[in-house]
């Protein structure tokens, strides 16, 4: 593509980023990345069509982009006609995102805006209200961040986030499964979520020391239940916090007593003597449910 010049004076070309020019932009803000924020980038354009492809994104999408960094994927949701939201922490890469859009995409820079905040404290975004998230997640915050963002955004109805591979195999683990726990059971209430594909360590810079995986996001109703979801999510992680433990025991401390848990999971028609990792979205309601009514 016909090179063009950035405000900076330097030579920038159209399209999507390589290696060269993600070092450059690194540079050229001073970004040193660092493992304690999870700052890989993708640097590989075949692997971000990839994703954008597997995210099912069309030009119809409003997408949530979750820790942009330099652009890279920004640039691929972009290339396909969808609108961008972006949420970027760092001032350096927030600020510098537009200007990267402008100089390789210019004809979408009036579809792409980015917010400079803790994804964890964004409850609210200017409308259009994103209708997908597709985002390459930090290691270390991509649980916490990917629940918060489906808790606080209704209008996502699909999704495909990119996370350490043994974090992608926790989202998608079924109930009984060695990888099963709390991060399963809580993606659970809000989505479908299956294994779509593998990312290697060569196609990002830094290299990272683990694999990524991708995982798909299908957004679905709840279980039916009367009671909030932050009390069906305060017996997961008491279900958990004990995990060897039979939930009669597990749950002794949120429920009074062992006697006490037994008798609300009877209630509930689970086996007291089963342990938390058996147990599905559905039946965790239930507990929660039926502790609400042995209180009333």
């Amino acid at each position: 593509m016909r090179p063009r010049c950035s405000e900076s004076g330097g030579v920038m070309a159209e399209g999507l980023l390589d290696p060269r020019t993600i070092r450059q932009l690194a540079d050229e803000i001073g970004l040193r990345p660092t493992k304690q924020r999870g700052q890989n980038f993708v640097h590989d354009a075949n692997t971000v069509r990839r994703i954008v492809a597997a995210g099912g994104v069309t030009a119809d999408d409003v997408v949530l982009e979750i820790g942009p960094g330099l652009g890279s994927l920004t640039l691929g949701l972009l290339e396909v006609g969808a609108q961008v939201v972006a949420i970027e922490l760092e001032p350096a890469l927030a600020q510098r995102l537009p200007r990267t859009v402008a100089e390789r995409l210019p004809q979408a820079a009036g579809r792409f805006r980015v917010v400079e905040a803790d994804a964890l404290t964004v409850d609210v975004l200017d409308d259009p209200q994103p209708t997908r998230v597709v985002a390459n997640l930090p290691y270390n915050v991509s649980v916490p961040v990917l629940l918060h963002v489906l808790a606080r955004f209704a209008s996502l109805r699909a999704g495909l986030v990119m996370v350490q591979a043994e974090v992608a195999d926790r989202l998608v683990a079924p109930p009984g499964s060695r990888t099963y726990g709390v991060p399963s059971a809580k993606l659970a209430w809000y989505a479908a979520a299956r294994r779509v594909g593998s990312v290697p360590p060569t196609v990002f810079w830094p290299v990272p020391n683990v694999d990524s995986g991708l995982v798909e996001l299908i957004r679905r109703d709840p279980p039916a239940t009367s009671v909030s979801r932050e009390d069906v999510f305060a017996v997961i992680d008491a279900a958990f916090s004990q995990r060897r433990k039979m939930l009669r025991s597990a749950l002794a401390t949120r429920f009074g007593s062992s006697t006490a848990a037994g008798d609300v999971l009877e209630a509930a028609g689970v086996d007291p003597q089963a342990r938390g990792e058996v147990l599905g979205i559905a039946e965790f309601a239930r507990i929660a449910e039926a502790a609400a009514q042995r209180l009333r």
